[in-house]
């Protein structure tokens, strides 16, 4: 299937390694030009090294970190400079730490809502302009399949992403006639360094190893495996696509079928 994403600009956050890089990676390979960012200018020039010698997808890099206060304006500047504008924006950040509710204090809730919530908003409302005017545009948010089943031990993620949730369908009624497309992608437990954290983090409370940790979780989910990154962002690239046009103001699961809600 074309895509139809040739040419197209696309900002991808926190994209300098797991789910964001897969990302960049798979919408690059359809002919999209890529701006990455995150905190790891390393990586992030590995990164872009990598696509453009591919030579599909134009890449390039900025250092950004969602916990500057100045974070909107360096990546907007940075979106006019490097790409002339967008087509494509692909919200992503980094989880918080683990931990029950009881850990969670005032200054903890509004640092990570400033830089998981505050910072994701006000970033598509600087971009979105552009997209309305031209009639076309994708805003993708990745969150967690937290937003539809709470994980536990994982309080502040169950706090905050369900926030993105209700601004996400909001944003999509208002920009449909625009043709801009709003949606968000929950995933599972998608083979990352995060998940990989996330595992060494259960198996310490446990008293378990990391391997009966893993073996564990990958056996309550329906497939019987965790999922590939390139698998999660095969379906990122989708939603951002033209043959995507209907689909606005869904969340779509990427989790093995491990999420039992309807």
């Amino acid at each position: 299937m074309d895509l139809g994403i040739k040419g197209k600009r696309a900002l991808v956050l926190a994209s300098s390694k797991g789910l964001g890089q897969g990302i960049a990676v798979a919408l690059a390979r359809e002919g999209a030009n890529v701006l990455l960012c995150g905190r790891s200018g390393e990586r992030l020039d590995a990164n872009c090294k990598a696509i453009n010698a591919e030579g599909k997808g134009r890449a390039d890099w900025i250092w950004a970190d969602l916990n500057d206060e100045n974070f909107v304006e360096t990546v907007s500047k940075a979106v006019a400079d490097k790409l002339g504008g967008i087509d494509i924006l692909v919200n992503n950040s980094g989880g918080p730490t683990p931990g029950a509710t009881e850990d969670m204090t005032a200054e903890r809730l509004e640092t990570y809502f400033l830089s998981m919530v505050a910072r994701i908003i006000t970033l598509t409302n600087a971009l979105l302009p552009g997209m309305k005017t031209q009639g076309w545009g994708r805003i993708l948010t990745v969150a967690s399949s937290g937003v539809i089943e709470p994980i536990p031990n994982l309080a502040l993620s169950n706090t905050l992403r369900p926030a993105l949730a209700g601004w996400s369908k909001t944003l999509a009624a208002e920009v449909a006639a625009h043709g801009v497309t709003v949606n968000m992608l929950l995933p599972g437990s998608i083979a990352t360094d995060r998940l990989a954290d996330l595992d060494t983090a259960a198996a310490k409370r446990s008293g378990k190893s990391l391997e009966e940790i893993s073996a564990e979780r990958q056996q309550r989910i329906p497939a019987g495996r965790y999922g590939r990154v390139e698998e999660f962002a095969a379906t990122a690239a989708f939603l951002c696509s033209e043959p995507a046009s209907y689909v606005t103001g869904s969340m779509i699961r990427c989790d093995g079928g491990a999420a039992r809600s309807l």
